[in-house]
């Protein structure tokens, strides 16, 4: 294997407090990233960096962790624009809208699936995303569920078994029959290819008690919970969340104060999908009160064609720090450290020795220009586990 240093780089985000200035993003300075293999081996001020057997200047622009995307809709076919349309104009979104991707789903081959996650993987790698982690839930039968995961499986390691996305429209007089096959014959089929479980426990999709179900059949299976939780109403999708010790609480919109304390006392990662609030002109999830009661934070897209059409992880930065009380400096730290943290991984989301070198080079001085300079693709080059790709 050869080695290979960038240097010159004005601002390094290493997500180590240990490093650079003590902070949480652990910023150097005229820094200087060394890569050998897959991993980052060494990472100081750019005057110190060991010689290597190649060098690339980095000509004083700013260098960040890889986005990780913790939460994504990607096995999908079909297209609901006129559903988006109609909201813009007035109409406020309800989960029923999910049916209409599970039809041109379950019409869709194979192929088609599999080259639309691949599309939209590589639209996010563009923009800087080196880990994405996707859910089935457009299926809805044993067949297009499991079908989902295997073709998801082959374009990332983060795959989540989301048979309860909502209630089968093969199933819409009998919800207590579809929650006996999603644990059933269904988990069975689906397990094997996942790593993740997650129900949308929501008003007109699955109640605690179903979720409860659902995602103890799954941990018991081998699979580990995450959940839809507290999108459109309050609910008890976080308090469920914290009891199961899932990984993540997605959306977290409506919190009381209990909800927060939850959060903020235990391991579960409360992630927020600015897109989703953004696509349906709903309220904004208040990440300060989340991070002045101690929680964890994450930022994701919520890539789905229904309620956030993006994978765009700089446009969810700009919309967290300008809508939800983040700083630059939190809002970045969300989008890498805190997916990583929702995933349970520690090899990603931070520039340190022994990391996965995943690295993105952004055409400008800093970080915060992320915020600062919203909609402009400031992605200069990405490296995912030490091979440029972008």
């Amino acid at each position: 294997m050869t080695t290979t240093a960038v240097t010159h780089i004005a601002s390094l985000v290493t997500n180590d407090p240990s490093l650079g200035n003590g902070t949480p993003l652990g910023l150097i300075q005229d820094a200087a990233v060394v890569i050998d293999g897959d991993r980052i081996v060494w990472t100081g001020e750019s005057s110190k960096a060991p010689a290597t057997d190649n060098v690339l200047d980095a000509a004083g622009r700013a260098m960040i962790p890889g986005f990780v995307d913790s939460h994504s809709h990607l096995v999908f076919a079909g297209d609901r624009t006129q559903e988006f349309n109609a909201r813009m104009s007035g109409q406020p979104y309800t989960a029923g809208g999910i049916r209409t991707t599970v039809a041109a789903t379950r019409e869709a081959s194979d192929e088609q699936l599999s080259a639309n996650v691949a599309h939209y993987l590589a639209e996010a790698l563009r923009q800087g995303t080196t880990t994405l982690e996707t859910k089935s839930g457009y299926g809805l039968t044993v067949e297009d569920e499991a079908r989902a995961l295997r073709i998801a499986s082959r374009h990332t390691d983060e795959v989540t078994y989301l048979g309860a996305h909502v209630v089968s429209p093969d199933y819409a007089d009998d919800p207590a029959g579809y929650v006996d096959l999603v644990t059933g014959p269904m988990l069975d089929a689906c397990a094997p290819h996942a790593r993740w479980i997650d129900v949308f426990c929501e008003r007109g999709a699955f109640d605690g008690d179903q979720a409860r179900a659902i995602l103890t059949a799954g941990r018991a299976k081998g699979l580990h919970p995450r959940i839809h939780a507290n999108q459109l109403t309050y609910g008890p999708g976080v308090q469920l969340a914290v009891e199961l010790d899932a990984a993540s609480a997605d959306h977290c919109t409506h919190l009381t104060d209990a909800d927060v304390d939850a959060l903020g006392q235990g391991d579960t990662v409360a992630t927020l999908l600015p897109g989703a609030e953004f696509s349906t002109r709903a309220t904004w999830p208040d990440a300060r009160r989340l991070l002045d009661a101690g929680a964890t934070v994450a930022l994701s897209t919520d890539c789905n064609p229904g309620s956030s059409f993006t994978s765009s992880m700089p446009f969810c930065i700009a919309l967290a720090v300008r809508d939800m009380g983040m700083t630059p400096d939190e809002a970045l730290w969300s989008a890498t450290a805190g997916g990583a943290a929702a995933l349970r991984r520690t090899d990603i989301g931070r520039i340190t020795p022994g990391a996965r070198a995943d690295l993105v080079l952004l055409d400008a001085p800093s970080h915060v220009h992320l915020a600062y300079r919203p909609g402009v693709p400031l992605v200069g080059a990405v490296w995912r586990g030490g091979q440029r790709v972008e």
